[in-house]
């Protein structure tokens, strides 16, 4: 068996090396999928438009027909386009058509998403994390605590507080018992990190945010579920109205670009 192994497509071996290829076709599908995202948020093509025809679309890509055909189709499972046959792809209107992938996208073109983007995020959160907060405290009380314990020997720096941040909201997701709560958070973890940074990047929302994680660590003591919800859902607006006013404020030397 030196020098084969297994081949997952005809059942039999291959050379050692040909393995290769089929990885390097799937880097080209990812960049070629960045790039045909990229144009569409910045407008080249608008919703409603049609893409070029596949082989001019492949040749500007850079990619094989083959391989577009593969972007085409995940880009279609996702809600991006919509595939017409014998016609160029349409482009649907991804806010309303697009599913969670697309959040996973969005965060890698986070340079070109506005802070009402990120406000609309952590508008979701709140109604979410009260959820699933008061599920945990119910089920799991002392895990609650656990997590939050140590709030107040944190780092005082936005990288430590945004790690806290999105930790918190993952073991509690997790804590709730219900498996949905994980995977909405999970679609939101890419861009939240880029956001997180900025928003702990200003003293006073690290300060909010000490006294958020205390008081529901207070509510997770006392087994209260319904006061920690409470918390959260206070919490979580008053990060909406913090969130705003770091947007609107001048953006500190050498602080991360965030979401905007």
């Amino acid at each position: 068996m030196d020098g084969l192994k297994p081949s997952p497509h005809n059942g039999g071996t291959q050379a050692r090396g040909a393995g290769k290829h089929p990885r390097r076709g799937r880097r080209s599908s990812d960049q070629a999928e960045d790039h045909l995202i990229g144009a569409i948020l910045r407008g080249t093509y608008p919703p409603g438009a049609s893409l070029p025809a596949e082989r001019e679309l492949a040749a500007q890509l850079g990619v094989s027909r083959p391989t577009l055909r593969e972007v085409l189709q995940r880009m279609a499972r996702d809600g991006w386009v919509t595939i017409r046959p014998g016609q160029p792809a349409a482009v649907n209107d991804f806010w309303q058509e697009g599913n969670l992938n697309v959040l996973d996208r969005l965060a890698r073109q986070a340079d070109r998403l506005s802070h009402d983007f990120v406000t609309q995020l952590l508008e979701v959160r709140a109604v979410l994390a009260p959820a699933f907060g008061r599920a945990a405290v119910a089920r799991s009380p002392a895990r609650v605590v656990a997590v939050l314990a140590g709030h107040d020997a944190l780092d005082d720096d936005p990288n430590a507080f945004a790690a806290f941040d999105w930790q918190w909201q993952v073991h509690l997701a997790r804590l709730s018992g219900n498996y949905v709560f994980p995977l909405l958070l999970n679609g939101f973890a890419a861009l939240y990190g880029r956001a997180a940074r900025q928003y702990f990047a200003r003293a006073e929302n690290r300060a909010a945010s000490l006294r958020f994680y205390g008081r529901l660590l207070e509510a997770a003591m006392v087994r209260d579920a319904e006061r920690a919800a409470s918390v959260i859902a206070e919490a979580m607006h008053e990060s909406v109205r913090l969130w705003q006013a770091t947007a609107a404020a001048p953006r500190l030397e050498g602080a991360p670009a965030g979401a905007g």
